[in-house]
Protein backbone atom coordinates (compact mmCIF):
# COMPACT_ATOMS: atom_id res chain seq x y z
CA UNK A 1 0.00 0.00 0.00
CA UNK A 2 1.76 3.79 -0.67
CA UNK A 3 2.03 5.70 2.11
CA UNK A 4 2.39 9.45 1.98
CA UNK A 5 5.85 10.57 3.17
CA UNK A 6 6.22 13.78 4.17
CA UNK A 7 9.63 14.54 5.65
CA UNK A 8 9.40 17.32 8.24
CA UNK A 9 12.92 17.70 8.90
CA UNK A 10 14.23 17.55 4.82
CA UNK A 11 11.53 20.42 4.01
CA UNK A 12 12.57 22.64 7.59
CA UNK A 13 16.38 22.16 6.61
CA UNK A 14 15.72 23.30 3.03
CA UNK A 15 13.78 26.02 3.72
CA UNK A 16 16.55 27.48 5.76
CA UNK A 17 18.70 27.02 3.19
CA UNK A 18 17.12 29.73 1.04
CA UNK A 19 18.48 33.48 2.37
CA UNK A 20 15.30 35.34 1.98
CA UNK A 21 12.92 32.77 3.28
CA UNK A 22 14.89 32.61 6.28
CA UNK A 23 14.78 36.04 7.12
CA UNK A 24 11.18 35.89 6.60
CA UNK A 25 10.85 32.98 8.81
CA UNK A 26 12.84 35.72 10.99
CA UNK A 27 10.89 38.41 10.41
CA UNK A 28 7.57 36.54 11.19
CA UNK A 29 8.83 34.81 14.36
CA UNK A 30 9.61 38.56 15.97
CA UNK A 31 6.00 39.50 15.06
CA UNK A 32 4.73 36.76 16.91
CA UNK A 33 6.60 37.14 19.82
CA UNK A 34 5.50 40.75 19.48
CA UNK A 35 2.27 40.43 19.62
CA UNK A 36 2.64 37.68 22.28
CA UNK A 37 4.05 39.47 24.81
CA UNK A 38 2.56 42.80 24.26
CA UNK A 39 1.56 43.36 27.14
CA UNK A 40 5.31 43.30 28.81
CA UNK A 41 6.61 45.01 25.61
CA UNK A 42 4.46 47.94 24.97
CA UNK A 43 4.83 51.22 27.42
CA UNK A 44 1.15 51.54 27.90
CA UNK A 45 -2.01 49.61 27.61
CA UNK A 46 -4.02 49.17 24.73
CA UNK A 47 -6.77 51.99 26.64
CA UNK A 48 -4.12 54.44 27.65
CA UNK A 49 -4.85 58.08 25.99
CA UNK A 50 -3.52 61.64 26.20
CA UNK A 51 -5.11 63.64 24.24
CA UNK A 52 -2.85 66.65 25.48
CA UNK A 53 -0.40 65.18 22.90
CA UNK A 54 -2.07 64.53 19.99
CA UNK A 55 -0.30 63.68 16.87
CA UNK A 56 3.07 64.21 19.11
CA UNK A 57 6.08 62.92 17.27
CA UNK A 58 8.24 59.45 18.13
CA UNK A 59 10.55 60.35 21.05
CA UNK A 60 14.16 60.87 20.55
CA UNK A 61 16.23 59.04 22.77
CA UNK A 62 19.95 60.71 23.48
CA UNK A 63 22.70 58.70 24.31
CA UNK A 64 25.29 61.50 24.51
CA UNK A 65 24.77 64.50 27.48
CA UNK A 66 25.47 67.91 26.22
CA UNK A 67 29.06 67.87 27.37
CA UNK A 68 29.50 65.11 24.71
CA UNK A 69 30.46 62.16 26.42
CA UNK A 70 28.20 59.02 27.03
CA UNK A 71 25.10 59.11 28.92
CA UNK A 72 22.29 56.49 29.95
CA UNK A 73 19.94 56.78 27.46
CA UNK A 74 17.41 59.48 28.05
CA UNK A 75 14.68 61.99 26.44
CA UNK A 76 12.97 65.12 26.78
CA UNK A 77 9.05 65.88 26.57
CA UNK A 78 7.45 67.63 23.81
CA UNK A 79 6.51 70.88 23.74
CA UNK A 80 2.63 71.92 22.48
CA UNK A 81 2.99 75.38 20.24
CA UNK A 82 0.70 77.33 17.78
CA UNK A 83 2.97 77.42 14.60
CA UNK A 84 1.72 80.25 12.79
CA UNK A 85 2.84 80.20 9.47
CA UNK A 86 1.82 76.56 8.81
CA UNK A 87 -1.45 77.51 11.04
CA UNK A 88 -1.21 74.06 12.79
CA UNK A 89 -0.05 72.69 16.44
CA UNK A 90 3.50 71.78 16.41
CA UNK A 91 5.85 70.31 18.90
CA UNK A 92 9.31 71.05 20.06
CA UNK A 93 11.57 69.28 22.32
CA UNK A 94 11.30 70.70 26.28
CA UNK A 95 14.84 70.45 26.64
CA UNK A 96 14.20 72.50 29.96
CA UNK A 97 13.78 68.24 32.23
CA UNK A 98 15.38 65.17 31.12
CA UNK A 99 13.27 61.59 31.50
CA UNK A 100 15.60 58.74 31.80
CA UNK A 101 14.76 55.40 30.58
CA UNK A 102 13.63 52.36 32.84
CA UNK A 103 14.41 49.17 31.71
CA UNK A 104 11.93 46.07 33.63
CA UNK A 105 10.13 48.89 35.31
CA UNK A 106 6.89 49.50 36.70
CA UNK A 107 3.76 51.00 34.90
CA UNK A 108 0.26 49.85 34.18
CA UNK A 109 -1.38 46.62 36.00
CA UNK A 110 -1.63 43.61 33.39
CA UNK A 111 -1.69 39.51 33.35
CA UNK A 112 1.17 38.36 31.82
CA UNK A 113 0.31 35.75 28.68
CA UNK A 114 -3.34 36.36 30.32
CA UNK A 115 -2.32 34.75 33.24
CA UNK A 116 0.30 36.02 35.84
CA UNK A 117 -0.90 39.53 37.33
CA UNK A 118 2.25 41.94 37.41
CA UNK A 119 2.90 45.69 36.59
CA UNK A 120 6.37 45.13 35.12
CA UNK A 121 7.16 46.51 31.40
CA UNK A 122 10.27 46.26 29.06
CA UNK A 123 10.81 50.00 28.92
CA UNK A 124 9.58 53.35 30.69
CA UNK A 125 10.60 56.53 31.70
CA UNK A 126 11.37 58.54 34.90
CA UNK A 127 7.70 59.98 36.42
CA UNK A 128 6.10 62.83 34.48
CA UNK A 129 8.19 62.11 31.28
CA UNK A 130 6.51 60.45 28.14
CA UNK A 131 7.82 57.73 25.88
CA UNK A 132 6.24 57.53 22.50
CA UNK A 133 8.31 55.08 20.70
CA UNK A 134 6.37 55.81 17.15
CA UNK A 135 4.39 58.72 18.16
CA UNK A 136 0.62 58.88 18.80
CA UNK A 137 -2.28 59.43 17.14
CA UNK A 138 -5.06 61.88 17.00
CA UNK A 139 -6.44 61.05 20.59
CA UNK A 140 -2.98 61.02 21.92
CA UNK A 141 -2.83 57.13 22.23
CA UNK A 142 1.09 55.49 22.14
CA UNK A 143 1.29 54.16 17.69
CA UNK A 144 3.96 51.28 19.02
CA UNK A 145 1.53 49.91 21.76
CA UNK A 146 -1.29 49.97 19.60
CA UNK A 147 0.79 47.85 16.63
CA UNK A 148 1.87 45.39 19.36
CA UNK A 149 -1.80 45.20 20.40
CA UNK A 150 -3.17 45.18 17.22
CA UNK A 151 -1.16 43.04 15.68
CA UNK A 152 -2.86 40.04 17.85
CA UNK A 153 -5.97 40.60 15.98
CA UNK A 154 -4.64 41.12 12.23
CA UNK A 155 -2.22 38.27 12.54
CA UNK A 156 -3.98 35.50 14.01
CA UNK A 157 -7.69 36.07 13.06
CA UNK A 158 -6.43 34.85 10.16
CA UNK A 159 -6.01 30.92 11.62
CA UNK A 160 -10.07 31.16 12.36
CA UNK A 161 -10.98 30.99 8.85
CA UNK A 162 -8.28 28.40 7.88
CA UNK A 163 -9.46 26.19 11.02
CA UNK A 164 -13.04 25.87 8.98
CA UNK A 165 -12.65 26.00 5.71
CA UNK A 166 -10.02 23.94 4.69
CA UNK A 167 -11.06 20.62 6.74
CA UNK A 168 -14.36 21.39 5.29
CA UNK A 169 -12.96 21.90 2.17
CA UNK A 170 -10.40 18.84 2.07
CA UNK A 171 -13.46 16.63 3.63
CA UNK A 172 -16.07 17.86 1.07
CA UNK A 173 -13.49 17.64 -1.80
CA UNK A 174 -12.29 14.27 -1.15
CA UNK A 175 -16.09 12.87 -1.23
CA UNK A 176 -16.90 14.39 -4.07
CA UNK A 177 -13.82 13.16 -6.10
CA UNK A 178 -14.12 9.47 -4.58
CA UNK A 179 -17.63 8.91 -5.20
CA UNK A 180 -17.48 9.92 -8.89
CA UNK A 181 -20.57 10.48 -11.18
CA UNK A 182 -23.88 11.85 -10.16
CA UNK A 183 -22.77 13.07 -6.59
CA UNK A 184 -19.70 14.21 -7.99
CA UNK A 185 -22.03 16.07 -10.44
CA UNK A 186 -24.30 17.29 -7.71
CA UNK A 187 -21.71 18.62 -5.10
CA UNK A 188 -19.44 20.54 -7.86
CA UNK A 189 -22.68 22.50 -8.72
CA UNK A 190 -23.53 23.15 -5.23
CA UNK A 191 -19.77 24.57 -4.69
CA UNK A 192 -19.80 26.41 -7.70
CA UNK A 193 -22.86 28.62 -6.48
CA UNK A 194 -21.40 28.93 -3.10
CA UNK A 195 -17.47 30.36 -5.17
CA UNK A 196 -20.41 32.90 -7.30
CA UNK A 197 -21.81 34.76 -3.94
CA UNK A 198 -19.54 38.01 -4.24
CA UNK A 199 -17.58 38.37 -0.96
CA UNK A 200 -17.32 41.89 -0.77
CA UNK A 201 -21.06 42.89 -1.53
CA UNK A 202 -21.47 39.99 1.36
CA UNK A 203 -19.62 41.34 3.44
CA UNK A 204 -21.15 44.84 3.35
CA UNK A 205 -24.71 43.41 3.73
CA UNK A 206 -23.42 41.40 7.13
CA UNK A 207 -22.06 44.49 8.51
CA UNK A 208 -25.26 46.44 8.28
CA UNK A 209 -27.18 43.40 9.49
CA UNK A 210 -25.28 42.46 12.82
CA UNK A 211 -26.59 43.46 16.31
CA UNK A 212 -25.14 46.48 17.02
CA UNK A 213 -24.41 45.79 20.35
CA UNK A 214 -21.64 42.93 19.67
CA UNK A 215 -18.02 43.96 20.13
CA UNK A 216 -16.42 44.85 16.81
CA UNK A 217 -13.97 41.49 17.55
CA UNK A 218 -16.82 39.75 17.40
CA UNK A 219 -18.38 40.98 14.29
CA UNK A 220 -15.17 40.50 12.68
CA UNK A 221 -14.77 36.90 13.87
CA UNK A 222 -18.40 36.19 12.68
CA UNK A 223 -17.85 37.85 9.55
CA UNK A 224 -14.35 35.22 8.95
CA UNK A 225 -16.10 32.80 10.24
CA UNK A 226 -19.01 33.28 7.40
CA UNK A 227 -16.32 34.01 4.77
CA UNK A 228 -14.79 30.51 5.60
CA UNK A 229 -17.61 28.78 5.20
CA UNK A 230 -17.81 30.58 1.07
CA UNK A 231 -14.23 30.31 0.91
CA UNK A 232 -13.85 26.32 1.04
CA UNK A 233 -15.05 25.81 -1.99
CA UNK A 234 -13.06 27.11 -4.46
CA UNK A 235 -10.40 24.71 -2.32
CA UNK A 236 -12.68 21.94 -2.28
CA UNK A 237 -12.50 21.44 -6.32
CA UNK A 238 -8.64 21.89 -6.21
CA UNK A 239 -8.60 18.58 -3.37
CA UNK A 240 -11.33 16.52 -5.42
CA UNK A 241 -9.23 16.71 -9.05
CA UNK A 242 -6.02 15.54 -6.66
CA UNK A 243 -8.54 12.36 -5.74
CA UNK A 244 -9.81 11.55 -9.21
CA UNK A 245 -6.21 11.47 -10.42
CA UNK A 246 -5.34 8.78 -7.25
CA UNK A 247 -8.40 6.82 -6.55
CA UNK A 248 -7.88 4.10 -8.81
CA UNK A 249 -4.26 3.63 -7.84
CA UNK A 250 -3.55 0.53 -5.91
CA UNK A 251 -3.21 0.96 -2.75
CA UNK A 252 -6.98 2.48 -2.75
CA UNK A 253 -8.36 -0.54 -4.23
CA UNK A 254 -6.60 -2.42 -1.87
CA UNK A 255 -8.22 -0.65 0.82
CA UNK A 256 -11.75 -1.53 -1.09
CA UNK A 257 -10.75 -5.26 -1.17
CA UNK A 258 -10.60 -5.58 2.47
CA UNK A 259 -14.10 -3.72 3.60
CA UNK A 260 -12.92 -0.24 4.35
CA UNK A 261 -16.16 1.72 4.33
CA UNK A 262 -15.96 5.13 1.89
CA UNK A 263 -15.64 7.68 4.57
CA UNK A 264 -12.23 5.52 6.02
CA UNK A 265 -10.98 5.27 2.84
CA UNK A 266 -11.13 9.15 1.80
CA UNK A 267 -9.65 10.39 5.47
CA UNK A 268 -7.07 7.66 5.74
CA UNK A 269 -5.68 7.03 2.16
CA UNK A 270 -7.21 9.71 -0.06
CA UNK A 271 -6.49 12.90 1.57
CA UNK A 272 -3.02 12.13 3.28
CA UNK A 273 -1.71 12.53 -0.78
CA UNK A 274 -3.05 15.93 -0.93
CA UNK A 275 -1.37 17.11 2.07
CA UNK A 276 1.44 18.74 0.07
CA UNK A 277 -1.09 20.69 -1.61
CA UNK A 278 -3.11 21.80 1.23
CA UNK A 279 -0.13 22.79 3.43
CA UNK A 280 1.32 25.35 0.57
CA UNK A 281 -2.22 26.75 0.19
CA UNK A 282 -3.02 27.26 3.53
CA UNK A 283 0.43 29.02 3.74
CA UNK A 284 -0.60 31.01 1.04
CA UNK A 285 -4.12 31.82 2.64
CA UNK A 286 -2.89 33.41 5.64
CA UNK A 287 -1.62 36.61 3.83
CA UNK A 288 -5.26 37.36 1.87
CA UNK A 289 -6.76 36.60 5.56
CA UNK A 290 -4.57 39.53 6.74
CA UNK A 291 -5.32 41.52 3.69
CA UNK A 292 -9.22 40.79 3.82
CA UNK A 293 -8.95 41.92 8.31
CA UNK A 294 -6.70 45.13 6.78
CA UNK A 295 -9.10 45.79 4.01
CA UNK A 296 -12.47 45.65 6.01
CA UNK A 297 -11.03 48.13 9.01
CA UNK A 298 -9.65 50.50 6.63
CA UNK A 299 -13.29 50.87 5.08
CA UNK A 300 -14.68 50.70 9.04
CA UNK A 301 -16.09 46.91 8.40
CA UNK A 302 -14.24 45.16 10.39
CA UNK A 303 -12.63 45.85 14.24
CA UNK A 304 -13.63 49.05 15.38
CA UNK A 305 -12.30 51.80 17.48
CA UNK A 306 -11.11 51.92 20.23
CA UNK A 307 -9.81 48.30 19.49
CA UNK A 308 -7.07 48.38 17.62
CA UNK A 309 -6.07 46.17 14.23
CA UNK A 310 -3.81 47.43 11.74
CA UNK A 311 -6.18 48.10 9.08
CA UNK A 312 -8.34 51.03 11.48
CA UNK A 313 -5.00 52.63 12.58
CA UNK A 314 -3.86 52.97 8.70
CA UNK A 315 -7.65 54.93 8.20
CA UNK A 316 -5.99 57.63 9.89
CA UNK A 317 -3.07 57.89 7.29
CA UNK A 318 -5.40 58.32 4.54
CA UNK A 319 -5.21 61.85 4.37
CA UNK A 320 -2.95 63.58 2.64
CA UNK A 321 -1.88 66.00 4.95
CA UNK A 322 -1.39 63.05 7.74
CA UNK A 323 1.01 61.21 4.89
CA UNK A 324 3.18 64.50 4.53
CA UNK A 325 3.54 65.59 7.70
CA UNK A 326 2.73 62.68 10.28
CA UNK A 327 4.62 59.74 8.38
CA UNK A 328 4.44 57.32 11.61
CA UNK A 329 1.12 56.63 10.97
CA UNK A 330 2.28 54.54 8.04
CA UNK A 331 3.74 52.03 10.08
CA UNK A 332 1.00 49.73 10.54
CA UNK A 333 0.88 49.64 6.65
CA UNK A 334 4.56 48.54 6.79
CA UNK A 335 4.19 45.90 8.78
CA UNK A 336 1.35 44.56 6.80
CA UNK A 337 3.46 44.70 3.92
CA UNK A 338 5.91 42.80 5.50
CA UNK A 339 3.90 40.42 7.16
CA UNK A 340 1.92 39.42 3.87
CA UNK A 341 5.44 39.30 1.90
CA UNK A 342 7.38 37.03 4.20
CA UNK A 343 3.88 34.65 4.15
CA UNK A 344 4.07 34.46 0.70
CA UNK A 345 8.28 33.99 0.60
CA UNK A 346 7.31 31.01 2.98
CA UNK A 347 4.56 29.79 1.12
CA UNK A 348 6.73 29.89 -2.39
CA UNK A 349 9.52 27.97 -1.02
CA UNK A 350 7.34 25.17 0.70
CA UNK A 351 5.84 24.94 -2.98
CA UNK A 352 8.90 24.58 -4.90
CA UNK A 353 10.34 21.99 -1.88
CA UNK A 354 7.01 19.85 -2.35
CA UNK A 355 6.48 20.08 -6.10
CA UNK A 356 9.93 20.72 -8.02
CA UNK A 357 8.20 20.60 -10.99
CA UNK A 358 6.28 23.80 -9.94
CA UNK A 359 9.70 25.69 -9.88
CA UNK A 360 10.57 24.77 -13.07
CA UNK A 361 7.46 25.71 -14.77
Amino acid sequence: MKKFCFDKNSVISQIFKDKYTTTAVIVLLILYLGILFADFLAPYSKEFSDRHRAYVPPSKVFTINEQGKLSWPYTYNYQRYFNAEELKISYKLDRSQKYFLKFFCKGEKYKFLGIIPTDRHLVGVDKGGRLFLLGTDINGRDIFSRILFGGRISLTIGFLALFISFPLGMLYGGISGYLGGFADNIMMRISEAIMSIPSFYLLIILAAILPTNMTSIQRFSLIVVILALIGWAGFSRVVRGMVLSIKKQEFVQAAESIGASKLRIVIKHLLPQTLSYVIVAMTLSVPSYILSESGLSFLGLGIQQPDASWGNMLKEAQEYVNILYRPWLLTPGFLIFIAVLSFNLIGDTIRDILDPKSKLR
